[in-house]
């Protein structure tokens, strides 16, 4: 868990605690949650290729939420499963790959931006990866600055500035150090 998201998650969730109980009451389910969320973002990327970025910023913001409605939910009233939690990861690699698949799509025709927006993909899912991957061999790998709920900020920051093209370059940059960052921390930890 990011820095960012241990100093504001408490926070956060007393101040969406009615909202989580009116989910409850309604019997939603987390992965219902998680679904939602993920149509939501499909409809920022949406916009996103129609060139409406402010719009798209909004919507994302929405969808983001309802990622953090989802754990919020399962943690609150104990609906925690290894499905939930699975799907849950899937879904943020398709709410990774969504927004910045428009942006590349929007700057076709513009190479550095294209590109960019290609690998800061491939760096979004690599954070997730390595430590996907290191946790898969018993190394813990909470190192890095970039995180997705930094990489989301940045994201949505620009849709709703206008400074798209930045905010890849910041995202492109970001998340690749903290790729080589967590492959340098099991390096460490694997070397003797």
């Amino acid at each position: 868990m990011s820095q960012l998201v241990k100093q504001i998650k408490p926070i956060f969730e007393k101040v969406i605690e009615p909202v989580i109980h009116m989910f409850h009451k309604l019997n939603i389910s987390p992965n219902v949650l998680t679904v939602l969320g993920l149509v939501i973002t499909f409809f920022a990327f949406y916009l996103i290729v129609l060139g409406h970025f402010f719009s798209a910023g909004i919507v994302l913001t929405l969808g983001s939420i309802f990622d953090i409605f989802d754990g919020a939910l399962a943690r609150k009233f104990d609906k925690k499963s290894k499905f939930g939690a699975f799907l849950d990861s899937v879904v943020d690699r398709y709410s990774d790959f969504l927004p910045l698949a428009g942006i590349a799509f929007v700057f076709k025709d513009e190479p550095f931006v294209f590109f960019a927006s290609l690998f800061t993909i491939a760096g979004s899912f690599l954070v997730s990866y390595t430590r996907a991957r290191a946790e898969g061999l018993g190394i813990e790998c909470n190192v890095g600055f970039f995180e997705r709920p930094e990489r989301l900020i940045i994201l949505i920051a620009g849709l709703l500035t206008g400074f798209v093209e930045t905010a890849v370059v910041i995202l492109l940059i970001g998340s690749h150090l903290t790729a080589f960052q967590r492959i340098y921390h099991v390096y460490k930890v694997t070397k003797d």
